[in-house]
Parts: C-alpha cells; sequence; structure tokens
C-alpha cells in the first residue's frame, strides 16, 4: 500500500511539473540558448548605454562597460556549471540552486524575493519601453496627427502579452525569441549607425551636467544601475538550461554554454559601439534612451522604434516565464490548485494587466533603470553566484578561484549599495511633473 502510494505521488508530481513551463519541455538545441539569453539580455538596457556613459566620463564609464561584460560572463559560466554539479540532479530554478547552496528555507528566502524584484521590474520597465518606442514610432510616421498620450500606448503593447502570455513554455516562445533577438542586433545597429552617421556635433560637451557634486554624485550611481540592468540574463539562464536535454555522457552545459558565448559575442557588438559611439557623437545632451535623441531620418527611426517593440515583446516573455512558474507552481503544488487552462489564463492575464497598470503608473525609464539595475540586478547577476560558488565548492583561501569570486563580491555589493540610491532619487523627480494619464 505504502508502495503504491508512493508510486502516485511520484506519478502525480510527473504529471505537475510536465505541466509547469520551465520542466514540461527538454528538447531544446543550443541555438535557442543562444536567441534566449540574447533576447534576455539585449534590451531596453543597451539603449540607455550612451546616457548612462554621460553620467559616468569617458574612463570610469569605459571601465565600468568593460568589468562588467567580464564579470557577468564570469559569473554565468558559474551559473552554467553548477546547473548539474549534482550528479542525476538538476538545478532548473534560480531558487532550487540557492536552496541547496543556503539550505532549503534560507535559499528560498535569499533567491525568490530578488529575482520576482528583477523580473517583475523588467516586465514593467519592457511595458514602459514598449509604449514609449510605440508613441515615437506613431510620431514619427505621422507627425501631423493628434498627439496620444503614453500611457494609451503602454496599454497597445500590453494586449499583445495578454494573448502571448498564454503560450505554455519556452520553447513555444522560440519564434518569438529569434524575432527578438535579430530585432536587438538591428536597432542597436541603427542607433550607432544613425548616430555616427550625424557626425559630431560642433558643440558635444563631455561634461557632467550636473549643477553641484552631490547631483553628479546621484547621476554617477544612477549610471551604475543602468550598466548593471544591461546585464540581467542570469536570473532566467537555469530556467533556459533546463529546457535542453542532458545526459551524462552529453551534460547540457555543453550547448548552453556554446550559446552563452555566442550571446555575449552579439552583447559586445550591440553594448560597445552603441555606448561609446553615442556618447562620442551627443556628449552630454543624450537622452536616457538614445532612439529619442535620434530623430532624423524619421523613417530610419521610425523602424528601430518598431524593432525595439518587437525586441522586447520577445524580452517581457522571456522574464515573464519564469515568474508564471513560479505563480503556477504556488497554486498547483502548494494551493492545491488542479492544473487546468483556467488557472492558467487567470493567472497570466492578471499578472500583465499588474504589470500594464504599474508601467502606466510609473513611465520613468531612467529612473527605473537605474533603481531596479542596483537593487537586484547587481545581487543576481554580480555576485551571488560567486557567493553559492565558494558555498558549494570552497576553494582555498586565497586561491585564484577564492580571490576572483571576492573581487566580484566586493564590486557587486558596492553597486547594489550605491545605484538605487540614484535611480530612487531620480524617480522622485520625474513623479513631481508627472501625471497619471501623460
Amino acid at each position: 500500500m505504502a508502495q503504491n502510494g508512493s508510486q502516485n505521488d511520484a506519478a502525480k508530481q510527473k504529471e505537475i511539473d510536465d505541466w509547469l513551463p520551465i520542466t514540461s519541455s527538454r528538447n531544446a538545441k543550443w541555438w535557442y540558448s543562444a536567441f534566449h539569453n540574447i533576447t534576455a539580455m539585449v534590451g531596453a538596457g543597451v539603449l540607455s548605454l550612451p546616457y548612462a556613459m554621460s553620467q559616468l566620463g569617458w574612463g570610469p564609464g569605459v571601465t565600468i562597460l568593460i568589468l562588467s561584460w567580464v564579470i557577468t560572463l564570469y559569473t554565468l559560466w558559474q551559473m552554467v556549471e553548477m546547473h548539474e554539479m549534482v550528479p542525476g540532479k538538476r538545478f532548473d530554478r534560480y531558487h532550487e540552486l540557492g536552496q541547496y547552496a543556503f539550505g532549503e528555507k534560507l535559499g528560498l528566502w535569499i533567491v525568490v524575493p530578488q529575482q520576482l524584484i528583477v523580473e517583475v521590474g523588467v516586465n514593467i520597465v519592457y511595458m514602459v519601453t514598449g509604449g514609449r518606442s510605440l508613441k515615437k514610432f506613431h510620431d514619427s510616421v505621422c507627425p501631423d496627427c493628434k498627439e496620444i498620450k503614453t500611457s494609451y500606448f503602454i496599454m497597445i503593447f500590453a494586449s499583445v502579452h495578454f494573448v502571448l502570455s498564454h503560450l505554455p513554455n519556452f520553447n513555444s516562445i522560440s519564434i518569438v525569441s529569434l524575432a527578438a533577438a535579430v530585432m536587438s542586433l538591428s536597432y542597436s545597429t541603427i542607433a550607432w549607425a544613425a548616430s555616427a552617421g550625424k557626425g559630431v556635433k560642433p558643440d558635444v560637451d563631455y561634461s557632467y551636467t550636473a549643477k553641484t557634486t552631490s547631483d553628479a554624485t546621484f547621476n554617477f550611481f544612477n549610471a551604475l544601475g543602468d550598466v548593471a540592468f544591461a546585464y540581467a540574463g542570469h536570473n532566467v539562464v537555469l530556467e533556459i538550461q533546463a529546457t535542453i536535454p542532458s545526459t551524462p555522457e552529453k551534460p547540457s552545459k555543453g550547448p548552453m554554454w556554446k550559446g552563452v558565448l555566442v550571446a555575449y559575442i552579439v552583447v559586445a557588438i550591440c553594448y560597445f559601439p552603441v555606448a561609446l559611439i553615442g556618447y562620442w557623437i551627443f556628449g552630454n545632451s543624450v537622452d536616457d534612451n538614445i532612439l529619442l535623441t535620434l530623430e532624423k531620418p524619421s523613417w530610419l527611426i521610425a523602424m528601430a522604434n518598431m524593432f525595439v517593440v518587437v525586441h522586447v515583446i520577445g524580452s517581457y516573455q522571456i522574464y515573464a516565464m519564469p515568474v508564471f512558474d513560479m505563480l503556477e507552481t504556488l497554486l498547483v503544488k502548494k494551493l492545491n490548485f488542479q492544473p487546468s487552462f483556467i488557472l492558467r489564463f487567470v493567472t497570466r492575464t492578471s499578472y500583465v494587466a499588474f504589470t500594464m497598470i504599474v508601467a502606466i503608473a510609473v513611465p520613468f525609464f531612467g529612473g527605473l533603470l537605474g533603481f531596479f539595475g542596483g537593487f537586484a540586478f547587481a545581487p543576481t547577476t554580480y555576485f551571488l553566484p560567486c557567493i553559492m560558488w565558494l558555498a558549494i565548492y570552497k576553494p582555498k583561501k586565497f586561491s585564484l578561484s577564492w580571490i576572483t569570486n571576492w573581487i566580484c563580491i566586493v564590486l557587486g555589493v558596492m553597486l547594489m549599495v550605491l545605484s538605487p540610491i540614484g535611480g530612487l532619487r531620480s524617480i522622485i523627480l520625474s513623479a513631481k511633473n508627472y501625471r497619471f494619464f501623460s
């Protein structure tokens, strides 16, 4: 009887896992990893990098961009390696790895709040980005038309997600993600090529725009968060790797790492030209979204903004999928709801509506990037993987691995502490002049 009960529990657990979005499909190829990671990383963040450079300056800006690329590639490698560190066990979700490193309860409390802040925060920011880019597209193709407020464009952008969010898992959104990855490379190229085509402005100024030292300091902190926001793929990397088949002879880390390397090459191709050329051409007059600074040729800017819309549609789905998985796991495993289409429909529709409402209420693009970038992206991207690596592998003190991880931890903690201060201040200043439907 006990054996039958155990078999029934195991069968029920498998049925639930086959329904949940992260574990329902494990037949992805290495190139799925590549374009999922490109879609996850190259997004709203790249458009703000010239503005971040204007707040950081040439020396600190270039240094931070390069350091961030190197550190986050290293910590992403750690995540890929730790996915199957225990023989016969796969850590399909970020919090499962955290629970193994820190304990069942502590690991959950350390990872889940930060991961949710990142993923929900990204979805809110991408709602804002999608709405603003749609508005810019509308204004470019029809400059004489009646002005439509940004809030309504955010609603239009959200309407797409009320449909796409019901695709069941990562593999089912592969076409959307591929299109988004192609668009990210396209609009990044347009951003730096159109900037270069304008030539350096005669009155270009590379000095800080802040009038006081305190303002310059806050802006510097906010820019650190902008850079951190641009490297956010770690929050979904284990969930993406969970979709790749794995055997003892051919573990999933092989194809996953191949996809990550391709993605990071594309990240470099997108990030560095946009950041450096955008700042070189416009100096401190660049907007927090470089496509807003570029006004002509209007047809090219309109096309770039539509590329952004397509990309953030895919990015929204990539970051929403782990949230859907958490919500549906809670409802089915903890609250004992039966897996069903109605449960999934209500859960996902409610989530999309929530992110849309918050985006309409707080559409402060630059401040949101800085705040979320420092507050949650820094821990989950820059140093939490290092802490887990030290806790699990326990390298010898003062060994290369020990020193490397502690350097990443110290830099990541500094980023986490400093950048939300600037981001929160930016949000408060923007809010003073904002009305709800504007």
